[in-house]
């Protein structure tokens, strides 16, 4: 890797912006439910109206990103503040307000400054691929998807890892994530400064095109059961497998498997193409949650064989998408960062959507985490966790083997 690539700085850029992805909604709910009795329902709620926020704001921001783009390292410094910041507010302070609305209030602050960083991030990824090369958009997102699941690994494990270390984890947490966030931002900040992104229009270019369309369709789809396996990974293992204590092994094996298996993704899209491999991976998850669905109290260690086979499918996720979606964006607009907004927007909708219908629905079934539940209450929680998920992933496979992709 030549240093002025500065490869790494967009690996460490992403895994800072994934520990405030997927885990707030890992460890969120559960710790405003455990901590402060808010219930299921609520939560479920107001995260899938902030979602819709975000329906409006995405969009906005990527028009705000364009017009910052003289100073945008300035912009970008003040978003990754405004993230380290909500981040210790959510879980380090004490609500100052009913618990609800301090849940609100700081996740509006962290989605909104995430979806500014991802939109500037990956609108500059598509200008950076363009200087590496053949394949430089396949060889940025498996350092860019590589980096993001060590953040995903580190963020996903960190509070379970520190319960034993403080009577405070998630205190240290947020605290670690606030460092992080301005270190990723210095790492970057010689980026910003070359950038060329920013033209008006990105959003009409990309949904003119029939392709790009598709493949956000795709996105939604293929990412929805991800949403689904996150948002109810604590409560499976908690309550489904019996297994308390391992919540945080197994996460970490989970991830651990995406990171490792991304560069491996990468290297079979290079030598069968990102299509088929792709379609691989999520035959994979299929058959993953597919034995999932068989599982009950005590099958720890089985669960873990399918955390490593669910995980490395997530590794062609997160890598061969994201990559895939970049180079025909290069095509049909290559200088419209305001495009990442829908694709931010996507990314995070399919969570969102997740946890307005599953978090109700468990509680409709009397679900309780860390007590006793009923057979119905437990059937309900492993349709949801495991033969969900393959469903979808049927359809995102049917979506994908019938999308015609063009380099140009």
């Amino acid at each position: 890797m030549n240093p002025r690539d500065n490869l790494s700085g967009y690996a460490l850029f992403a895994a800072m912006l994934a520990s405030a992805g997927l885990p707030i909604y890992i460890h969120a709910p559960k710790f405003y439910l455990d901590e402060y009795g808010v219930s299921l329902s609520a939560l479920g709620g107001v995260l899938f109206a902030l979602r819709m926020f975000d329906f409006v704001q995405d969009p906005a921001l990527g028009w705000l990103s364009e017009r910052l783009r003289s100073v945008r390292a300035i912009a970008v410094a003040v978003s990754g503040v405004v993230l380290g910041i909500s981040m210790i507010g959510l879980f380090a302070v004490d609500p100052p307000v009913a618990p609800l609305l301090w849940f609100a209030i700081t996740l509006t602050g962290l989605f909104t400054s995430f979806s500014f960083l991802t939109i500037n991030f990956y609108a500059q990824g598509v200008q950076k691929a363009a200087t590496l090369g053949p394949r430089g958009h396949l060889r940025l997102a498996t350092w860019r998807e590589t980096g993001a699941l060590l953040g995903v690994c580190a963020a996903a494990v960190a509070p379970t890892v520190l319960v034993g270390l403080d009577a405070a984890p998630f205190t240290l947490f947020a605290a670690g994530f606030a460092g992080l966030a301005l270190i990723s931002v210095y790492a970057m900040r010689r980026e910003w400064a070359t950038s060329g992104v920013a033209r008006p229009g990105g959003f009409r270019q990309v949904l003119a095109d029939g392709i790009a369309r598709r493949l956000l369709l795709i996105a939604l789809v293929n990412g929805a059961p991800v949403a689904v396996t996150s948002t109810l990974f604590l409560f499976f293992v908690e309550s489904r497998l019996s297994a308390i204590g391992w919540e945080g092994p197994l996460l970490l094996l989970f991830f651990l498997a995406a990171a490792v298996s991304a560069p491996v993704w990468g290297r079979a899209a290079d030598l069968f193409g990102p299509r088929p491999a792709l379609l691989a991976g999520m035959v994979l998850s299929i058959i993953a949650f597919g034995f999932a669905a068989t599982l009950g109290a005590g099958d720890t260690l089985l669960f873990a064989l399918i955390c490593v086979a669910s995980g490395a499918a997530l590794g062609a996720d997160m890598t061969l998408l994201p990559a895939i979606f970049a180079t025909r964006l290069a095509v049909i607009a290559p200088h419209a960062g305001q495009a990442f907004g829908l694709w931010s927007f996507v990314s995070k909708f399919t969570l969102a959507f997740a946890a307005v219908l599953l978090l109700p629905l468990l509680d409709v079934s009397g679900f309780k985490t860390g007590g006793a539940n009923s057979a119905a209450a437990l059937t309900m929680l492993t349709i949801l966790y495991a033969a969900v998920p393959c469903a979808l992933k049927l359809v995102a496979v049917a979506l994908l083997a019938t999308t015609e992709l063009k380099e140009s």
